[in-house]
């Protein structure tokens, strides 16, 4: 039996809500009259947000949430946080928790709450309250629920005041069993235990000599898995890098050319002009491959003297061909800089002859973000012209430590690259079989991937919903039912995109569950196409 969660957005949904909140709310609990329609519209109705818990295309269970004060709890016993010993920042309050009685115990329940759990995180929200019916006051404690005033209501239908907090339900039965979120985002992504054990290890100076020897080991794990002949680690994050790689390309002479088919490389001619560079811009549509013939064409130039392009494009999941490029441009004596923020540690990456290569130390590398990464070819010297941080010759001239750095940082970073090293075609091959498993069933369900597979990075997939279907508002159904997807950003959001992150370690069985709510929200929503949304 399939059951699933989402947020209420319809007509139908509507109706449903009334007529399940006037079976709970006044057939089973007398709270309120009976009327003809056998329909109750909660007094909040309109600043309500509703979570569903579906079976097939009925709704079987419901939690309103309000965030607007006072709470109807508040105007009953007084401000909440005046009845907690510590009271939360940001609590949000459960207006109703019904669920039809034969789906009381097992799964639905259990899974109700989740959802609620995880879209309060989601929202920014610390605790909920509740009045809980003194009927159910076991179940509600099995759930995480506790008790925090005196019981009000009437003898008919009486309540208790009670709290659920992230930690209280972790630690009641339902948190206890709970499935762990699945993360399918291109970043953060999913931390391995070893290197959150290193996170925690005891800081050391950046001038120790323990320091200089993690960092060491760090560069040549980084150059093993690259080829580069020398790579660079700053405190920052992928964009701070090219910064740096756009510094050292101000010192050539010369013009640039830019590649753009995607945000990622448009955000490559913005570092650029920042820096006052002279470059033409090869653009074509987002997704596609570049003409291999056009790109000859504007090398012909004799002022072209670098090329910058984005290896994996983030955007839309588009690998870029870096053998094509570094063919054309040594035949040629151009400099080449290459963005593999979401390359490096998903695909198999040759740097051999890259002149500045930059990434970051999240993504497919699978460590915290904090790092920069900047790989070289030459032995760059420092430059009184740049900027002291982004100089990244002040880096080669201190052995790579010039300024404050992270022990921490370095030393997860450490033990995530070494994982990578240890077997690396069994890493890589890991993450081809699950982007193929992926795309093979998504596009069974009728959802075109938008880079074909043989131009595409398996580390990323892009959805392309059909016309009349949200990705948003699929995000955060699946968000719901336990699975952290890519559709946030604004430029996803302007092109209505979604994108699963197949770098992430996962288990098969974890990859066919979520396919399967993937499917069970995608009929329903297909089948619902017509019906006017009121609630987003």
């Amino acid at each position: 039996m399939t059951y699933f969660y989402r947020m209420a957005r319809t007509k139908q949904d509507e109706e449903q809500i009334h007529r399940l909140n006037y079976a709970t709310f006044v057939e089973e609990i007398p709270q309120h009259r009976p009327n003809d329609t056998r329909q109750l519209t909660d007094q909040f109705h309109h600043e309500n947000t509703y979570l569903l818990c579906m079976k097939d295309s009925k709704v079987i269970g419901m939690i309103a949430v309000r965030s607007t004060r006072p709470f109807s709890l508040d105007k009953k016993i007084g401000p909440v946080e005046d009845k907690l010993s510590d009271p939360p920042r940001y609590p949000v309050e459960i207006r109703l928790l019904s669920i039809e009685a034969q789906y009381r115990t097992g799964r639905p329940f259990l899974g109700m709450l989740q959802a609620l759990v995880n879209w309060c995180l989601k929202e920014g929200y610390d605790a909920a309250v509740i009045s809980g019916t003194v009927r159910e006051l076991k179940l509600y404690g099995q759930l995480g629920f506790v008790p925090f005033a005196e019981k009000t209501g009437t003898a008919e239908a009486g309540y208790v005041p009670m709290i659920l907090t992230q930690k209280t339900y972790e630690d009641g039965i339902a948190g206890r069993i709970a499935k762990q979120m699945l993360n399918f985002l291109p970043g953060p992504t999913e931390i391995s235990e070893n290197v959150r054990k290193a996170l925690t290890l005891d800081s050391v100076s950046h001038r120790s000599a323990a320091h200089s020897r993690t960092l060491e080991s760090v560069q040549n794990e980084l150059k093993l898995l690259t080829k580069a002949q020398y790579v660079q680690v700053l405190q920052g994050t992928g964009t701070l890098a090219n910064d740096v790689v756009a510094a050292q390309l101000s010192r050539l002479s010369g013009k640039g050319l830019i590649l753009v088919n995607g945000e990622f490389g448009e955000r490559l001619c913005d570092h650029a002009s920042r820096f006052g560079l002279e470059y033409n811009t090869l653009a074509t549509e987002w997704g596609k491959p570049f003409n291999s013939d056009e790109i000859e064409v504007l090398l012909e130039d004799k002022k072209v003297s670098w090329v910058w392009f984005v290896h994996c494009e983030t955007s839309t999941g588009m690998l870029n061909d870096m053998e094509l490029m570094r063919e054309l441009c040594m035949e040629r004596g151009i400099r080449i800089a290459i963005d593999c923020a979401s390359s490096l540690g998903t695909v198999p990456i040759n740097l051999k002859n890259i002149d500045f290569a930059s990434s970051g130390s999240g993504k497919g590398l699978g460590s915290f973000s904090g790092l920069a990464l900047v790989f070289h070819k030459q032995d760059v010297q420092p430059d009184g012209k740049i900027p002291r941080y982004l100089d990244l010759g002040n880096y080669t001239a201190a052995k790579g430590i010039p300024y404050t750095q992270s022990s921490n940082l370095l030393q997860a970073l450490e033990k995530a690259v070494q994982r990578i090293t240890a077997n690396p075609e069994s890493h890589f091959a890991a993450i081809r079989e699950r982007s193929d498993m992926l795309r093979s069933a998504i596009e069974q369900m009728g959802y075109p991937i938008l880079a074909i597979e043989t131009d595409a990075s398996p580390g990323i997939l892009t959805i392309v919903p059909k016309a009349g279907e949200s990705a948003l508002q699929l995000g955060e159904d699946l968000f719901l039912n336990g699975y952290r997807t890519h559709y946030e950003s604004k430029y996803l959001r302007e092109r209505n995109w979604l994108q699963l992150a197949a770098m992430n370690d996962m288990k098969d069985i974890e990859v066919k569950r979520f396919l399967h709510v993937l499917e069970c929200l995608t009929s329903f929503n297909r089948e619902q196409m017509g019906e006017m949304n009121i609630y987003n």
